[in-house]
């Protein structure tokens, strides 16, 4: 069975944010300060939370993924 709903992320962990693009360039958002202009939990794509270990969340949107 397949879990449809992730757990939340923790943007307190969450240094930079780097958005993949679909055509394979990428570009990064320092996360201070502006974490609640970004609503990734409800963007179509995929996410690799890499906050506990380096401060990075990296999404890639659907697509791409």
């Amino acid at each position: 069975m397949k879990n449809f709903f992730s757990s939340p992320i923790d943007f307190t962990k969450v240094d930079t944010l780097v958005y993949h693009l679909p055509d394979g360039p990428a570009f990064s958002v320092e996360m201070q300060g502006v974490e609640e202009l970004f609503d990734i939990e409800m963007e179509i794509g995929d996410i690799c939370d890499t906050s506990e270990i380096d401060g990075v969340l990296h999404f890639f949107p659907k697509g791409n993924a």
